[in-house]
């Protein structure tokens, strides 16, 4: 795989990766509601279903998804159900009224079982991989499917950083909102609704 290959697929995953998505609107919803950690603990949780992607993408298993309608159905709707799950859950928590206080917090195991759920449902990210890698594999370098895991690893790479510092600015907005209690409710109301809407665009989304 020659460096000017390598060159465009390095710029154009940072193109698409500078540009918040549903994952970023994931992430930065978490490290608004539980701080940085939360947010970087979701970035690897997101990122540990995108190798799950790249590595099917690899084998040809989103070939066949892209080419069954039920397949692609009932993964969208799974993971639209899970997105609105975790709204409806969100706006079910006590509020504190106390600025000392945190919102009600989720174990850092769970919200990278949440991110990798929310990931690994979701349709889309294998159709992207399935028709982006390929776009830069090269014949005559080997194996396509080892070049779609390099391409892919190195996308995983790119992302781990932009997501981790969208997490960590994101964390600067919840230390302003916790030193106004009024907005506490707010705050939960807005991340409840990152969620509901994700899954309702997700659910509503052309195939």
């Amino acid at each position: 795989m020659d460096s000017s290959t390598l060159s465009v697929f390095i710029f154009a995953t940072l193109a698409f990766l500078i540009l918040p998505g549903p994952a970023v609107l994931y992430i930065v919803a978490r490290s608004v509601d539980q701080g940085w950690r939360a947010g970087v603990v979701s970035t690897l949780g997101i990122s540990f279903g995108t190798l799950g992607h790249i590595l099917a993408a690899a084998l040809g298993v989103s070939a066949i998804l892209m080419q069954s309608a039920t397949a692609f159905a009932v993964v969208k709707y799974l993971g639209a159900a899970y997105l609105i799950w975790l709204g409806i859950a969100q706006l079910r928590e006590k509020t504190p009224t106390g600025v000392e206080s945190d919102l009600p917090k989720r174990s850092l195991r769970r919200l990278f079982v949440d991110g990798a759920v929310v990931n690994l449902l979701n349709p889309k990210a294998a159709l992207f991989f399935f028709a982006f890698l390929p776009q830069f594999v090269q014949p005559d370098a080997g194996s396509a499917a080892g070049q779609m895991v390099i391409l892919g690893l190195i996308f995983l790479i790119l992302a781990l950083l932009t997501d981790t510092a969208w997490a960590v600015a994101a964390d600067g907005a919840r230390r302003l909102l916790k030193r106004r209690p009024g907005l506490l409710v707010a705050q939960k109301r807005v991340t409840a609704s990152v969620y509901l809407g994700l899954g309702v665009l997700t659910a509503a989304s052309s195939d």
